[in-house]
């Protein structure tokens, strides 16, 4: 993080806690609160910045991601994710072209690692990966009112889900209706933030995770690495796989998941109540499975109503039956609830 943007931060009264915003002299329920009718912004210094540069920049992301990277156009965006060998995840990401070159968004937890291993990759392909977090800042905009302000303050927004555009120095990319990303220079960042907070809430991180869990949009995090193919995750549900594109590790398991009917988890939208805050790879107990996992939470944060909402992966199965606990079999119930798209739940072999 740029230390005039952390400093910027700090005098607004950000608490931070692991590199992450936690709150801004306020609670969580205030930032969600203000999502009903208003904007909030949040800082996402915690997702790091990475950036693909060289005539076989394309190319090379194109054979190691699960997504069709050469279709990735100056105005347009797209889920991504990079899998083992077992066609698993080992992260997820948002990607980018942009004049440098192609830019990957992905939790900085995981970033150093999933740098180094590309590298390994590379070979003799002219391809260059750098770490760009500290040269441009990344914050969000959500809420109703989002769009509107962020056109009264730089001229303009992108129309449609997955674009991009440039306005006034800096790039802006639509995740969903009403709901913004933000690339600045640490100078431009602090000039639009300071102009945007005289409408919008300044909020922690856990708000934008929420964000992300009511959209159904996983993040692999360290606890979850490898552990999800991307159907399990509902990544091909939300543009985030390609079934046309050419070879990439894993990409034998992930067709043949899709095409021979052998998924048997899904990631569902849920709910459980208490104060206790669930964490990724913490597991789910359905009487069908008795003493067995039927399933792990894959990202959680706090709830407007109280209680947390997660995004879990479980057996169908226990879905279906609707009978899933928390952390044992005599666990807190888990209640799931709609995501924004159909999730296919029919068992499979």
């Amino acid at each position: 993080m740029s230390e005039r943007w952390r400093s910027e931060l700090t005098r607004q009264g950000a608490q931070f806690s692991d590199g992450r915003i936690t709150s801004f002299a306020g609670s969580a329920k205030v930032g969600l609160a203000a999502l009903k009718d208003g904007a909030v912004l949040c800082d996402l210094s915690h997702m790091g910045l990475m950036l693909a540069t060289g005539e076989d920049a394309a190319t090379f992301l194109h054979g190691q991601f699960c997504n069709d990277v050469l279709a990735l156009g100056e105005g347009t965006a797209q889920w991504n994710g990079w899998c083992s060998p077992k066609g698993r995840l080992l992260v997820t990401l948002l990607a980018w072209s942009g004049k440098q070159g192609i830019y990957l968004m992905l939790p900085r937890s995981l970033q150093a690692a999933i740098q180094k291993r590309l590298q390994m990759f590379v070979l003799r392909a002219k391809v260059k990966l750098s770490d760009e977090s500290d040269n441009w800042v990344r914050f969000g905009v959500a809420g109703p009112n989002a769009g509107t302000l962020l056109r009264d303050a730089v001229g303009a927004r992108p129309d449609d889900a997955m674009s991009t555009l440039h306005a006034d120095s800096c790039r802006i990319i639509k995740l969903a209706a009403d709901r913004f990303i933000i690339i600045a220079s640490p100078d431009n960042a602090i000039k639009l933030w300071v102009q945007l907070a005289n409408q919008a809430i300044p909020v922690g991180a856990p708000v934008w995770d929420w964000l992300s869990i009511q959209q159904g949009i996983i993040a692999v995090v360290p606890e979850t690495q490898d552990a999800f193919v991307p159907q399990m995750a509902n990544f091909e549900l939300v543009g985030g796989v390609s079934f046309k594109k050419g070879c990439y590790p894993g990409q034998e398991i992930v067709a043949r998941t899709q095409y021979r009917g052998i998924l048997k988890r899904r990631m569902v939208l849920a709910h459980i109540a208490g104060t206790n805050a669930p964490t990724p790879g913490d597991k789910l107990f359905s009487a069908a499975f008795g003493d067995q996992p039927a399933g792990e939470v894959a990202n959680a944060a706090p709830a407007p109503d109280g209680g947390f909402d997660m995004l879990v992966v479980a057996q169908i199965a226990a879905i279906n039956d609707n009978n899933l606990k928390y952390a044992a079999a005599d666990g807190s119930p888990v209640i799931i609830k709609p995501l924004p798209y159909e999730v296919p739940l029919a068992s499979t072999a």
